[in-house]
């Protein structure tokens, strides 16, 4: 069974609630020549950015992509209040000493301690990683799998328009192929008549004016040309359908498809077969756009 091709943007969202904890993951990718992933979670859950990378990229094989993970608590059991007892200890000597300096007395002394940075801290209390673990794995799941969802169907979307193109290039190509050999036998003629002109009555060596026109069809031979190019096509069509990771298997077909275009250019000798040909090369710049896009 063929795997779909996906593109390289995408997005995706989940959500799941689990021991009064909602967990939210939120997946976003764009255009990159490699698989670079950031992952983006609060400090209290850092020991699972492993796990999360690795589950990630069992999907995801290339694009650049964040992940971006939060949690909201609604259990006191997650909150853990702290005192800093040698801070606080420090902070009531120094202001007991402010006191005698001043003759200053009656000030509240635990009220203003307690005020001081970092005497009294909140944090997320440390819970069993595997018990997080479990509890993200949900919302993990299902925005990956929205995520993916997302990228094949603009994968396929894809796929289905760089088909459609390759065979408009097939179309030309057929044109040059029936075109090659008239415009051989229209320069023998047009060789002839010239010549004709030129001399009048005086005889001309045939084996001289078939040398010419041989010379001249070497020259203007596209035939290897458009076998690679045939052949090229092929080679589109089977990647697309076989799927999965096609960006830069593409992405190299498409330069050859683009080198023997110019080789036709180059050795067209007819105002019919530029024409194709410039709309030859301009239907595989399309694919070429289009193939930046896949994973």
């Amino acid at each position: 069974m063929s795997a779909n091709v996906r593109s390289m943007t995408g997005y995706g969202r989940g959500e799941h609630i689990a021991d009064d904890r909602k967990f939210v993951v939120e997946m976003k990718s764009v255009n990159h020549r490699y698989n670079d992933m950031t992952i983006k979670l609060p400090r209290s859950l850092t020991g699972l950015e492993d796990k999360v990378k690795k589950r990630v990229m069992q999907e995801v094989f290339r694009g650049k992509t964040d992940v971006y993970i939060s949690f909201e608590s609604f259990s006191a059991d997650d909150v853990e209040v702290k005192l800093n007892a040698g801070l606080a200890q420090a902070y009531a000597q120094k202001l007991r000493e402010m006191e005698n300096l001043l003759g200053v007395n009656g000030a509240d002394l635990l009220s203003l301690t307690a005020k001081f940075p970092d005497v009294i801290t909140v944090e997320k209390a440390q819970k069993e990683e595997d018990v997080i673990w479990a509890a993200l794995l949900p919302a993990l799941e299902e925005a990956v799998e929205r995520f993916v969802a997302m990228r094949g169907m603009e994968g396929e979307n894809l796929k289905r328009d760089i088909l459609q193109k390759g065979e408009r290039i097939r179309e030309l190509v057929e044109e040059v192929k029936a075109y090659a050999p008239l415009v051989v036998v229209e320069y023998q003629e047009k060789l002839h008549n010239r010549l004709k002109e030129l001399l009048g009555s005086v005889d001309v060596d045939p084996q001289r004016v078939a040398m010419e026109v041989a010379i001249f069809a070497d020259k203007g031979c596209v035939d290897e040309e458009i076998t690679r190019l045939e052949s090229h096509l092929a080679q589109l069509k089977e990647i697309l359908e076989k799927g999965g990771q096609v960006g830069r298997k593409l992405d190299f077909l498409v330069q050859e498809m683009n080198r023997e275009s110019n080789t036709i250019a180059s050795k067209a000798n007819d105002i019919r077969i530029v024409k194709a040909t410039i709309e030859l090369k301009s239907e595989i710049e399309k694919i070429r756009e289009q193939i930046q896009n896949l994973e």
